[in-house]
């Protein structure tokens, strides 16, 4: 049974208090399928002469929508978390408000694959970062008691 679109957008708006803080907004949400946006903040500059968002930003937004990604095809009672995460930076990230897109490439019993990109969201055919992610899947059966 698969999330449904309420419960995830509450999960990863509200729930998760990392994505609170930094006011991550769900996008978009179909099976095997997340975007995430990431409002602008100065505080997210990494380099203050160009300026461009910080490296470890984007690969935060990267790591979380492909979670969400994955997330969108079990259920809200399972658990995602990353086991390995290759992310591309390309060009600077723009200090604007940016958007991060995740596709499920496969999903088992144990394991999720997601491929994700970064833009601004003013201009989606540049992107900024690009990543793939493996994220473990812990059902409730697998929990110990």
């Amino acid at each position: 049974m698969e999330n449904s679109h309420e419960q995830l957008v509450v999960l990863m708006e509200q729930l998760i208090p990392f994505n609170r803080h930094l006011g991550i907004k769900v996008g978009a949400l179909r099976p095997g399928f997340a975007r995430l946006e990431l409002p602008f903040r100065a505080e997210f500059i990494g380099n203050p002469l160009l300026p461009a968002i910080h490296g470890g930003v984007l690969s935060m937004l990267i790591d979380t929508c492909g979670g969400a990604a994955v997330w969108t095809q079990i259920t809200i009672h399972d658990r995602v978390s990353t086991v390995d995460l290759r992310v591309d930076y390309l060009r600077p990230g723009p200090p604007r408000d940016l958007a991060c897109e995740g596709t499920v490439l496969r999903t088992g019993n144990r394991v999720g694959v997601a491929d994700m990109k970064v833009f601004a969201i003013d201009d989606p055919e540049r992107i900024v970062a690009c990543g793939k992610g493996v994220y473990n899947i812990r059902r409730p059966r697998d929990q110990a008691p």
